[in-house]
């Protein structure tokens, strides 16, 4: 993910600035950001202090690690699995007449 030019305490000045009564295509210019960011910010951010900010981002760096913690085990989950799987029928193909068919594979 690419890292922002801008800090929280620097989004947040910008968001109070904002709400403060700053025409939005004025702070866009002042501070070199398009007004898409603007919004993306507002949606995203809006009503938040600094605390808040470093806790979501906290969370969500949480968030993400849990994910690929999750996606790697179940990925060796699944090749286990399927190695099970074939080394059981493995297991039934070599079988030893009808004293191997009435056996229980596990």
């Amino acid at each position: 993910m690419k890292k922002s030019r801008f800090s929280d305490s620097q989004i947040i000045g910008v968001l109070k600035q904002a709400e403060a009564g700053v025409p939005v295509p004025e702070l866009c210019r002042e501070h070199g950001i398009s007004s898409a960011t603007f919004y993306k910010w507002r949606a995203k951010l809006g009503g938040m202090d600094a605390s808040l900010m470093a806790r979501m981002r906290e969370l969500e760096d949480e968030n993400r690690r849990l994910k690929k913690m999750y996606a790697e085990e179940k990925l060796k989950a699944e090749i286990i699995a399927e190695v099970m799987q074939k080394s059981g029928s493995a297991i039934s193909a070599k079988g030893d007449g009808a004293a191997g068919s009435s056996r229980q594979v596990y």
